[in-house]
């Protein structure tokens, strides 16, 4: 009976000590580490667009505060003949898409630049790059009758080398009836011509 007794009281007092070692312990101290700022991409466009092996173009966009004002650069790259230049342009618009064609087969590339100039609005800047330098080609904006019915929702496509925009459009003779409204554009002598697909 006694060896219980001194058994329970040792359990008790072995029990205790152990409980006091774990209330003195040292509690962990959470540690806060701060991540630093990681700074958006500026460039809030890129692409790379390789015209051949050695020829690349390179489209970025930046601007700060609102989406649809900054500037634009082409950078052209050609290894080959260790030669390099840029293009610098205002935008008034947000970069969606841009590719290379030769429209008009001349043998130098030309660069479309698609912008969202509203909403639902789509623009092209074109630029061909010839002599060692850019030239801007004036895209045609719709006509009075090319627009009628037309409220934007438009898309720039390629079939078959061939440049074309589509867009939805009221009818007419009934305004409840959507027509796909389609044009062809060709281009020759850095002048663009436009003509309705039908």
């Amino acid at each position: 009976m006694k060896i219980q007794k001194y058994t329970l009281q040792h359990l008790l007092f072995i029990t205790g000590m152990l409980f006091c070692f774990a209330c003195t312990e040292e509690q962990s101290v959470e540690v806060k580490v701060e991540t630093p700022k990681v700074e958006k991409n500026p460039f809030r466009f890129y692409k790379n667009i390789e015209v051949k092996p050695g020829l690349t173009f390179e489209l970025l966009s930046w601007g700060k505060g609102v989406d649809s004002i900054g500037g634009y650069q082409i950078l052209m790259s050609d290894s080959v003949r260790n030669n390099y230049k840029s293009q610098a342009v205002e935008r008034n618009g947000i970069l969606t898409d841009a590719w290379n064609m030769d429209l008009d087969h001349d043998g130098n590339p030309e660069i479309y630049v698609q912008l969202q100039s509203k909403k639902n609005v789509l623009d092209l800047n074109v630029f061909e790059y010839a002599r060692g330098d850019f030239n801007k080609i004036s895209f045609p904006s719709l006509s009075s009758d090319q627009k009628k019915g037309y409220h934007g929702n438009d898309k720039f496509f390629m079939k078959d080398g061939d440049l074309f925009r589509s867009f939805p459009a009221k009818d007419a003779n009934d305004s409840t009836k959507i027509l796909t409204k389609t044009y062809l554009y060709k281009l020759s002598r850095n002048s663009f011509s436009t003509s309705e697909v039908l």
